[in-house]
Protein backbone atom coordinates (compact mmCIF):
# COMPACT_ATOMS: atom_id res chain seq x y z
CA UNK A 1 0.00 0.00 0.00
CA UNK A 2 2.90 2.45 -0.83
CA UNK A 3 1.72 5.77 -2.41
CA UNK A 4 5.13 5.98 -4.69
CA UNK A 5 5.04 8.71 -7.37
CA UNK A 6 3.99 7.33 -10.84
CA UNK A 7 5.55 8.37 -14.24
CA UNK A 8 4.36 7.67 -18.10
CA UNK A 9 1.45 7.07 -19.87
CA UNK A 10 1.18 3.56 -18.80
CA UNK A 11 1.01 4.06 -15.02
CA UNK A 12 -1.16 7.10 -15.28
CA UNK A 13 -3.55 4.63 -17.21
CA UNK A 14 -3.08 1.65 -14.64
CA UNK A 15 -3.52 4.56 -11.48
CA UNK A 16 -6.81 5.91 -13.43
CA UNK A 17 -7.77 2.10 -13.65
CA UNK A 18 -7.32 1.54 -10.48
CA UNK A 19 -9.39 4.66 -8.38
CA UNK A 20 -12.02 3.23 -11.56
CA UNK A 21 -12.10 -0.20 -9.56
CA UNK A 22 -12.49 1.52 -5.73
CA UNK A 23 -15.11 4.00 -6.86
CA UNK A 24 -16.90 0.79 -8.23
CA UNK A 25 -16.41 -1.13 -5.09
CA UNK A 26 -17.59 1.56 -3.24
CA UNK A 27 -20.77 2.13 -5.15
CA UNK A 28 -20.96 -2.01 -4.58
CA UNK A 29 -20.46 -1.46 -0.89
CA UNK A 30 -23.04 1.09 -0.68
CA UNK A 31 -25.57 -0.77 -2.48
CA UNK A 32 -24.90 -3.89 -0.63
CA UNK A 33 -24.79 -2.02 2.97
CA UNK A 34 -27.91 -0.33 1.76
CA UNK A 35 -29.59 -3.76 1.10
CA UNK A 36 -28.39 -5.39 4.58
CA UNK A 37 -29.81 -2.30 6.54
CA UNK A 38 -33.21 -2.46 4.59
CA UNK A 39 -32.98 -6.27 5.78
CA UNK A 40 -32.53 -4.99 9.17
CA UNK A 41 -35.40 -2.27 9.58
CA UNK A 42 -37.39 -4.11 8.54
CA UNK A 43 -36.70 -7.27 10.84
CA UNK A 44 -36.90 -4.00 13.39
CA UNK A 45 -39.78 -2.84 12.12
CA UNK A 46 -38.21 0.62 10.76
CA UNK A 47 -37.72 2.54 7.39
CA UNK A 48 -34.70 2.91 6.32
CA UNK A 49 -34.75 6.73 6.90
CA UNK A 50 -35.63 5.88 10.58
CA UNK A 51 -32.98 3.44 11.14
CA UNK A 52 -30.40 6.22 9.59
CA UNK A 53 -31.78 8.86 11.81
CA UNK A 54 -31.57 5.85 15.04
CA UNK A 55 -28.09 5.66 13.99
CA UNK A 56 -27.00 8.76 13.72
CA UNK A 57 -28.80 9.84 17.36
CA UNK A 58 -26.87 6.50 18.51
CA UNK A 59 -23.50 7.98 17.20
CA UNK A 60 -24.20 11.72 17.87
CA UNK A 61 -26.44 12.12 20.17
CA UNK A 62 -28.33 13.80 22.01
CA UNK A 63 -29.59 16.12 19.47
CA UNK A 64 -31.78 18.36 18.91
CA UNK A 65 -34.48 17.53 16.36
CA UNK A 66 -33.12 20.32 13.96
CA UNK A 67 -29.46 19.02 14.70
CA UNK A 68 -30.45 15.96 13.26
CA UNK A 69 -32.31 17.64 10.49
CA UNK A 70 -28.67 18.84 9.22
CA UNK A 71 -27.33 16.40 9.94
CA UNK A 72 -29.67 13.96 7.96
CA UNK A 73 -30.27 16.64 4.99
CA UNK A 74 -33.88 16.36 5.90
CA UNK A 75 -36.37 18.35 6.27
CA UNK A 76 -37.81 19.15 10.03
CA UNK A 77 -40.93 18.55 9.06
CA UNK A 78 -40.08 14.99 7.91
CA UNK A 79 -37.68 14.84 11.01
CA UNK A 80 -41.15 15.02 13.00
CA UNK A 81 -42.39 11.88 11.97
CA UNK A 82 -39.51 9.99 12.21
CA UNK A 83 -39.06 10.96 15.65
CA UNK A 84 -42.53 10.18 16.26
CA UNK A 85 -42.09 6.82 14.77
CA UNK A 86 -38.85 6.05 16.65
CA UNK A 87 -40.67 7.13 19.77
CA UNK A 88 -43.86 5.38 19.59
CA UNK A 89 -41.26 1.98 18.93
CA UNK A 90 -39.45 2.63 22.20
CA UNK A 91 -36.04 3.88 20.11
CA UNK A 92 -35.30 7.10 21.75
CA UNK A 93 -36.64 9.48 23.85
CA UNK A 94 -37.56 13.55 24.03
CA UNK A 95 -36.01 15.31 26.88
CA UNK A 96 -35.78 18.80 27.72
CA UNK A 97 -32.40 20.40 27.05
CA UNK A 98 -31.10 20.75 30.40
CA UNK A 99 -28.84 24.20 29.22
CA UNK A 100 -32.07 25.65 27.87
CA UNK A 101 -35.47 24.00 29.30
CA UNK A 102 -37.35 25.41 26.33
CA UNK A 103 -35.39 23.34 23.89
CA UNK A 104 -35.65 19.47 23.21
CA UNK A 105 -32.90 17.00 22.90
CA UNK A 106 -33.43 13.00 21.29
CA UNK A 107 -31.41 10.55 22.96
CA UNK A 108 -31.23 6.75 21.99
CA UNK A 109 -32.34 4.43 24.17
CA UNK A 110 -30.27 1.91 24.95
CA UNK A 111 -33.06 -1.31 25.90
CA UNK A 112 -32.75 -2.55 22.15
CA UNK A 113 -29.23 -2.52 21.46
CA UNK A 114 -28.66 -5.87 21.64
CA UNK A 115 -30.97 -6.75 19.06
CA UNK A 116 -29.44 -4.09 16.51
CA UNK A 117 -26.25 -5.84 17.15
CA UNK A 118 -27.37 -9.35 16.85
CA UNK A 119 -28.50 -8.59 13.18
CA UNK A 120 -25.26 -6.81 12.45
CA UNK A 121 -23.11 -9.86 14.16
CA UNK A 122 -22.77 -11.74 10.76
CA UNK A 123 -21.81 -8.66 8.85
CA UNK A 124 -19.59 -7.76 11.85
CA UNK A 125 -17.81 -11.32 11.89
CA UNK A 126 -16.72 -11.01 8.77
CA UNK A 127 -15.28 -7.42 8.77
CA UNK A 128 -13.11 -9.08 11.64
CA UNK A 129 -12.63 -12.00 9.52
CA UNK A 130 -11.34 -9.71 6.41
CA UNK A 131 -9.36 -7.06 8.83
CA UNK A 132 -7.52 -9.32 10.18
CA UNK A 133 -5.64 -9.95 7.05
CA UNK A 134 -3.95 -6.65 7.04
CA UNK A 135 -1.27 -4.93 9.15
CA UNK A 136 -1.78 -2.08 11.31
CA UNK A 137 -0.32 0.55 9.19
CA UNK A 138 -2.49 -0.92 6.10
CA UNK A 139 -5.74 -0.13 8.46
CA UNK A 140 -3.89 2.66 9.33
CA UNK A 141 -4.52 3.56 4.78
CA UNK A 142 -7.67 2.13 5.20
CA UNK A 143 -9.01 3.90 8.13
CA UNK A 144 -7.48 7.47 6.85
CA UNK A 145 -9.26 6.62 2.83
CA UNK A 146 -12.86 5.30 4.45
CA UNK A 147 -12.83 8.95 6.88
CA UNK A 148 -11.85 11.06 3.84
CA UNK A 149 -14.03 9.45 1.79
CA UNK A 150 -16.84 9.90 4.07
CA UNK A 151 -15.99 13.28 4.59
CA UNK A 152 -16.70 13.83 0.93
CA UNK A 153 -19.97 12.13 1.05
CA UNK A 154 -20.84 14.34 4.07
CA UNK A 155 -19.90 17.81 1.92
CA UNK A 156 -21.80 16.14 -1.16
CA UNK A 157 -24.91 15.37 0.61
CA UNK A 158 -24.87 19.18 2.20
CA UNK A 159 -24.19 20.55 -1.09
CA UNK A 160 -26.52 18.70 -2.86
CA UNK A 161 -29.56 19.92 0.15
CA UNK A 162 -28.59 23.46 -0.41
CA UNK A 163 -28.94 23.23 -3.72
CA UNK A 164 -32.28 21.47 -3.39
CA UNK A 165 -33.54 24.10 -1.04
CA UNK A 166 -32.47 26.67 -3.22
CA UNK A 167 -34.52 25.23 -6.28
CA UNK A 168 -37.60 24.62 -3.92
Amino acid sequence: MSSRPTSGRGDARGRRRAANAIKESMRELSIQLSLLNHQVGAHLELRDIDLGCLDTIARNGPLSPSALARRAGLHPATVTGILDRLERGGWVARERDPSDRRAVLVRALRDRNAEVFRLYAGMNASMDQILAGYTASELDVLASFLRRTTDAGHAATNDLAAVIRRET
